[in-house]
């Protein structure tokens, strides 16, 4: 549903960028409505009467999120920095990381009722617009995964984490390197098993939504489907799945705690003075209104 579509852009422009660094985190954030109406609109292709409505809703939901959620981010922002300066744990990491999904589910539920609210309104050409864009994601998806070998998808994970991973501590040495590498040559990331759920959610959205397409069901019933949709996304029942999430999940963590624990005091402090870059960009934020 768009509703967790929605909780994972705001996610990434605000703790992605408070974590692993975006100079351009209050331009995104105070842009984030318009930013948000046209990549849903890619998705759905608004008719005339949803877009002034969609508008509406999504400079409601940041709002909201600036007045109810950029005090919490704040606060684990600040738990991330008296974390940095210390060797930290496989056990605090998924605490944190535990903190950070709490503040994604609770943007997800706050937009489920305009999330229900649109799911109504959609008509058939606006679901196959839908259908057609999940079938690109999967074609894009499979070209920067599944379309290359175990090595070179190994490759393209440890690219990604060292970029991220530099531009929090600042560069690497060549241990610290190696240490990456071989983390991530042993992970049990698996992207044609991420593929196959992706798959499998987005033709449960597909059918929940043209359940309500058009529908008189009323707004509580259409919000509450979206909710248990998107619960059992954040949290899904016990199966294969979840196992391998729990364990990816457990595996991450310890990651992170085994880089992190071989970081020098400069790496140390230089991630400390990030992390108060962006409180002080979230502080900034809350002013500003």
């Amino acid at each position: 549903m768009r509703c967790a579509k929605l909780a994972k852009i705001i996610g990434v422009l605000l703790l992605g960028a408070a974590l692993y660094g975006c100079s351009a985190i209050k331009l995104a954030y105070n842009n984030l409505p318009e930013f948000t109406y046209w990549w849903l609109d890619g998705y759905l292709d608004f008719n005339g009467a949803q877009s002034p409505r969609v508008k509406e809703q999504l400079a409601q939901l940041l709002a909201w999120h600036r007045k109810n959620e950029l005090p919490k981010l704040i606060a684990l922002i600040q738990k991330a920095e008296q974390m940095a300066p210390n060797d930290v744990t496989p056990t605090q990491v998924c605490a944190f990381t535990e903190e950070v999904r709490a503040r994604l589910l609770a943007v997800a539920m706050q937009a489920s009722q305009p999330g229900a609210e649109l799911a109504v309104s959609l008509g058939d050409a606006q679901l196959q617009q839908l259908e057609r864009k999940y079938a690109k994601n999967n074609a894009d998806y499979t070209s920067d995964w599944l379309e290359r070998s175990p090595t070179r998808q190994h490759q393209k994970r440890y690219d990604e984490f060292l970029e991220r991973n530099e531009d929090f501590y600042g560069p690497l040495d060549a241990d610290q390197r190696r240490l990456m590498r071989q983390l991530t040559d042993r992970s049990i990331f698996d992207p044609g098993r991420v593929d196959a759920e992706r798959r499998q959610r987005q033709q449960e959205s597909l059918v929940l939504l043209r359940g309500f397409s058009n529908s008189v069901a009323p707004s509580s019933e259409v919000r509450t489907a979206i909710d248990s949709y998107v619960k059992r996304i954040a949290d899904p029942p016990a199966g294969a799945w979840r196992d391998y999430q729990l364990a990816l999940l457990q595996e991450g963590c310890s990651n992170v705690a085994a880089l992190h624990n071989t970081t020098r005091p400069a790496q140390r402090e230089q991630a400390v003075r990030r992390l108060r870059a962006y409180e002080q960009d979230l502080r900034d934020l809350m002013a500003a209104h």
